[in-house]
């Protein structure tokens, strides 16, 4: 077997000029044009690439973004202030600082910080509790992004068994009750779980978000499988891999997603997604929960 691959670019491309129609109607609607503001503390490269692309993409779909470009040396307690200000202007809808954070500064203080209704990457307190409930404001990007590429490539989640590799609240979390939400069965596992491959055998759906190149094999997967590889992997010679050695599992799976351009372009446009639900929430245009989680 030879996988097909699940291309994330072309998807993505597909969402963004479902967006740029939905920025449309909605500024036509009521007068207000969509922001995004993006706060990005110090100069990581990655990070720095990162809001760059952000940027970039929400000018091609007419919404409007405002980068705040921020010392690294800047204390915790004006970062706070500074999340005040964009929290209290009206005219910035969705807020997002760019982690990580330099070590002096507390990821934690400064996401609860982000009012929910501006919180598009769906990591305050309130959002996550509320996809565990059924009824979040916000899902974080990554894991929105999952779900649509599974939806749309025609993947039906309804009682398969999905088996997620990592347990992060940016990724592997969110996606497990997002997946739950849709019925599917859903074992969380990590790099710490005992024979990983036993359990990673039994997934329908498998999805690898560790930070760790190459962790499964060909001879982790079975035949038929799905396979979204979330990992973003710097090798020394400057090439980018996942978390799957991509080679051996497309001989075994049916579907795989690349390293680069599976789940990275979904994960820009599920945030254009949730930057213009925070505009319609901020005008009252929206039902009364943000994201429609069970389809």
């Amino acid at each position: 077997m030879s996988a097909r691959i699940l291309d994330g670019r072309s998807i993505a491309q597909e969402i963004r000029r479902e967006v740029r129609l939905e920025v449309g109607e909605l500024t036509k609607r009521t007068g207000s044009v969509p922001c995004l503001a993006t706060v990005l503390v110090g100069n990581d490269p990655a990070s720095t690439t990162y809001v760059r692309n952000k940027v970039r993409a929400c000018e091609e779909v007419g919404i409007v973004s405002v980068r705040i470009d921020l010392p690294a040396d800047l204390s915790q307690e004006a970062l706070l202030h500074e999340i005040a200000r964009l929290n209290r202007d009206p005219s910035v809808h969705a807020v997002l600082v760019q982690l990580p954070l330099p070590p002096h500064i507390s990821e934690r203080r400064v996401l609860e910080a982000v009012l929910p209704g501006k919180d598009v990457d769906g990591f305050h307190p309130s959002n996550l509790g509320g996809l565990l409930a059924g009824s979040p404001l916000f899902v974080a990007s990554t894991p929105l992004g999952i779900l649509e590429l599974l939806t749309r490539s025609n993947v039906a989640v309804e009682g398969k068994h999905a088996v997620i590799v990592g347990w992060s609240v940016v990724v592997g979390k969110p996606t497990a009750f997002l997946l739950l939400q849709q019925q599917a069965t859903v074992t969380i596992c990590h790099i710490k779980t005992r024979d990983l491959g036993f359990h990673t055998r039994q997934a329908d759906i498998l999805v690898v978000a560790a930070g760790k190149p190459g962790l499964v094999t060909g001879s982790m997967v079975k035949e038929g499988a799905v396979v979204i590889d979330v990992g973003v992997n710097r090798l020394a010679d400057g090439g980018i891999v996942g978390d799957v050695s991509f080679s051996e599992v497309a001989e075994k799976v049916s579907l795989i997603t690349p390293v680069p351009g599976g789940v990275g372009p979904m994960t820009v446009a599920m945030l254009l997604k949730n930057t213009v639900q925070a505009c319609r929430l901020a005008c009252g245009a929206a039902g009364r929960h943000g994201v429609e989680v069970v389809r």
